[in-house]
């Protein structure tokens, strides 16, 4: 059954209609909104008003942020969780959600991601396309797991860490917060540092 309840996107490019078929898909809201500051004509979606007008919807809506870019999304969420925004949590019916697993406010799992075991996701997080975090994981606040990235068992990833298409990240490693992973990086270390790692096996550049 529906809510009677309509969620906000924030963000009306390719990202925010995601998250619009994940709600669609869900059934969880009666109503969907988009707000988006572009001055382009958006003739895929249509679009309400500019993220300013946020406060109009925070008595009967929930709100997600789908913005791709780590920091914009935390500014934008912290702030309007300053407001009394409440944050949605969604999940694509196609992903697979283990025991025990833990997903924070206005975080995403989108199609066939796997979040094994116990593993935890913060706030804001975006766990992308066909990735994969496994058991025991802790995936920290408004970091993004990119389409078909692979994070192996026992890992903490920091917040706002970027870990782009088709990384692996091997069991039992921590990375810092504010990293950046290269496309198809390999890593088997620690990464105590931030910066931008890439390659097999990844190191800073």
């Amino acid at each position: 059954m529906l809510k009677n309840k309509r969620l906000v996107i924030v963000g009306a490019g390719g990202h925010g209609r995601v998250v619009a078929d994940i709600a669609k898909k869900s059934g969880a809201y009666c109503d969907l909104v988009f707000l988006d500051d572009s001055e382009e004509i958006n003739e895929k979606v249509h679009v309400s008003g500019k993220v300013s007008s946020f406060a109009e919807y925070i008595k009967d809506s929930d709100f997600i942020i789908a913005i791709g870019n780590n920091a914009v999304r935390e500014r934008l969420q912290r702030m309007m969780e300053g407001e009394g925004a409440c944050f949605a949590t969604l999940v694509h019916p196609n992903a697979t959600v283990g025991d025990g697993v833990k997903l924070g406010r206005g975080s995403v799992v989108m199609a066939g991601a796997v979040l094994n075991s116990c593993a935890e996701v913060g706030d804001g997080v975006i766990i992308n396309t066909c990735s994969s975090v496994d058991h025991d994981c802790r995936v920290g606040d408004y970091t993004h797991i990119s389409v078909g990235a692979h994070v192996a068992g026992t890992v903490t990833i920091g917040s706002k860490v970027f870990v782009c298409a088709g990384v692996t990240v091997i069991n039992n490693v921590s990375i810092c917060d504010g990293c950046i992973i290269g496309a198809g990086a390999t890593v088997i270390k620690n990464i105590d540092s931030s910066g931008t790692y890439v390659g097999v096996p990844a190191n800073i550049i």
